[in-house]
């Protein structure tokens, strides 16, 4: 037989529930099912044990009332919060409900130009990572050129490479064999140190001023110019770890400080020089060799065409070799070629015949020895040593030897100025250009509200000059 609820627990059917199990048919409508106190108490109480009054209010409390730990309305405030707030004066009688948008802020009150502001606010809001990004990347670059660690970034050797190079500079502070200069040679002096220090400062090379005042080297001759090249090995010495050196004469000056060596030569220094003196050859040297005796190096017209045999890097002016402006790779090679360039025997042979001293003991070393040909370049004149109109003349202008304005030539040679030209003077005029060449964007805007302002000045001037 299957039930529709859940026999009941107690033995001979029916449910425990009382109000279920109570008999109602006996009861008038004036008593009550609920037992009295007496038979409660009659009953053992209830359940059955004996029970307090007070223990039966504490069971209906935990029934019908809340925990004794409960805190709900048990404060002052929390049980008179409503009529506290009730009492409180109104200022706003009548004030509309709370309409949409009320309590936010609006710029200018809500005018275009606000709404134009609110809009760039939500803008960099929105993309406030990447400006912060952006302002990070400025920031950077800025305390990079304004600290020395751009500085401290080109000399180093990984870096910027700029301890393998080393500048020297011929300074004869002790006034040659005389030991006198005027006003005029101690400022080509002045100017030209200040420009090299400025310009080795600025890419991290190494600066070595030398004194080229007469020295009594041998108890029996005077080797002025010639000691250039025992300045170079002392420098060789002085600087071990230095790859390249440059010597520049005092009457030189860098007119693009803005042109690093690396980028202006050795970058590319194969496209940057020529191994054939054939291509320029203003002294007609017969090149190459035809010694069959010869090895293959020696008799190619450009050695082994590979830009790391190159030790020596020269330029030529309208009379051959010039060794105002050149380049010497610290080698074996090297080593050799300096040795025998001060080899004291050759000048004691030929100073008499040759004019431009260890100029042209350079110059009889590489038309009579094959080994010294193999690995030497030529570099184009106005790369590392252009000339002023005044130099080379004879045949007027030359656009592979002169100095040209619009081209923004590297480095200008007053070369034999002291011969009938005014070395201050072209020292000064190149130096003044050099300097409008390479001003600021800023200091061009100055310079163009002074011309400006000067041009107005002019015209009253004139026009009163008229009348």
């Amino acid at each position: 037989m299957s039930l529709s609820r859940s026999p009941s627990p107690n033995k001979g059917g029916g449910w425990s529930s009382p109000g279920l199990a109570t008999n109602f048919d006996n009861l008038s409508g004036r008593s009550t099912p609920r037992k009295g106190y007496g038979e409660i108490q009659m009953n053992g109480g209830m359940g059955g044990s004996d029970a307090s009054w007070a223990t039966a209010k504490r069971r209906s409390d935990q029934v019908n009332g809340y925990p004794s730990f409960s805190t709900r309305n048990n404060g002052f405030f929390s049980r008179h919060a409503r009529q506290i707030s009730r009492s409180l004066p109104s200022f706003v009688k009548g004030a509309e409900k709370e309409k949409l948008g009320r309590g936010r802020w609006y710029p200018n009150n809500g005018s275009r130009p606000g709404r134009i502001l609110g809009f760039l606010g939500r803008t960099i809001w929105r993309l406030r990572l990447r400006l912060l990004l952006v302002v990070s990347f400025i920031l950077a670059i800025i305390i990079f050129y304004v600290t020395p660690m751009h500085r401290a970034y080109r000399k180093a050797s990984i870096l910027g490479g700029g301890s393998k190079f080393v500048i020297i500079l011929a300074a004869n502070q002790g006034g040659g064999v005389m030991e006198w200069k005027g006003p005029r040679e101690w400022a080509i002096e002045r100017d030209s140190v200040r420009n090299k220090k400025k310009y080795a400062k600025k890419w991290g090379y190494n600066l070595e001023i030398v004194d080229m005042s007469t020295k009594k080297r041998y108890a029996h001759e005077w080797r002025e110019s010639w000691e250039k090249v025992d300045t170079i090995r002392n420098c060789m010495r002085k600087y071990p770890k230095a790859q390249w050196f440059w010597w520049l004469d005092l009457n030189t000056f860098v007119m693009e400080p803005s042109y690093s060596l690396q980028k202006q030569i050795f970058n590319n220094l194969g496209a940057n020089t020529y191994r054939d003196i054939n291509i320029y050859n203003p002294l007609h040297i017969a090149h190459p060799f035809n010694n069959s005796q010869l090895d293959p190096d020696s008799l190619s017209p450009v050695g082994d065409g590979k830009p790391s045999s190159i030790d020596l890097i020269i330029p030529q002016d309208c009379a051959g070799f010039n060794l105002g402006s050149f380049f010497v790779r610290r080698s074996t090679w090297t080593d050799r070629l300096l040795d025998i360039w001060w080899d004291p025997v050759g000048y004691e042979q030929k100073h008499m015949e040759w004019e431009h001293k260890e100029q042209d003991a350079l110059e009889h070393l590489y038309i009579n020895q094959p080994w010294i040909r193999s690995h030497t370049a030529f570099i184009p004149q106005r790369k590392i040593n252009s000339f002023p109109a005044g130099a080379c003349g004879d045949h007027g202008e030359d656009p592979r030897i002169h100095y040209k304005e619009a081209d923004r030539d590297f480095v200008v040679n007053m070369a034999g100025c002291e011969w009938g030209r005014d070395c201050w003077g072209e020292m000064y005029n190149f130096r003044e250009l050099s300097n409008k060449l390479n001003r600021t964007p800023w200091e061009k805007f100055k310079d163009g509200i002074s011309a400006r302002i000067k041009a107005m000045k002019a015209k009253p001037e004139k026009k009163e000059g008229k009348s």
